[in-house]
């Protein structure tokens, strides 16, 4: 590795001249469009993740549905932040976050579920958050050192979800001892 020169003067001229990109200089590396597209795709997929969560959180019934609901409105607040956190890097990239209602589901990564039996809303948002962490991975992998602020980004969401993922498994394993089911297959 040779010595680190920088033409300072070059930089701040080249700053004045793209003023209107806001953060995204010449030093970005990744394809923008493509990024914020895929990052519309991941708010999708958030929205949608609350949207089951609250759904699974509102409809949970039975004798051990209070802790498992306390859970689902704890993952229902992430995912809502996620999608804040998605929504405003693709601002700040210069895109426009994509809320329609029309097409959320159709670019969610995950799916929405309308289960009512309390283990099988487990086992769905288990199966979310695994599509989740898959994606994920895949996307931060994919961003690699072309944005490293998205990027890390995703690592964040990545690890929330992996937390997530977690505490489905643990809630899946406890509840059909205590209710007489029979664990997952």
């Amino acid at each position: 590795m040779g010595d680190f020169v920088m033409d300072i003067q070059a930089l701040r001229n080249r700053a004045r001249a793209e003023i209107d990109k806001g953060p995204v200089t010449e030093a970005y590396g990744a394809d923008l469009p493509r990024v914020i597209e895929v990052c519309n795709e991941a708010l999708a997929t958030e929205i949608v993740c609350v949207l089951r969560y609250k759904r699974h959180y509102y409809t949970a019934k039975g004798i051990h549905a209070e802790p498992v609901a306390a859970e689902f409105a704890e993952h229902a607040a992430d995912e809502q932040r996620h999608a804040d956190l998605l929504a405003a890097r693709i601002a700040q990239l210069g895109g426009d976050p994509d809320f329609d209602p029309a097409r959320l589901s159709s670019r969610a990564h995950t799916e929405y579920d309308a289960s009512t039996n309390l283990i099988d809303m487990i086992k769905e948002d288990l199966v979310a958050e695994r599509v989740a962490i898959a994606s994920y991975t895949e996307i931060a992998q994919w961003l690699g050192d072309g944005d490293p602020t998205t990027r890390r980004l995703f690592e964040q969401l990545l690890a929330d979800e992996e937390d997530h993922a977690d505490d489905l498994a643990n809630l899946l394993t406890r509840l059909p001892a205590e209710t007489g089911a029979q664990p997952p297959a």
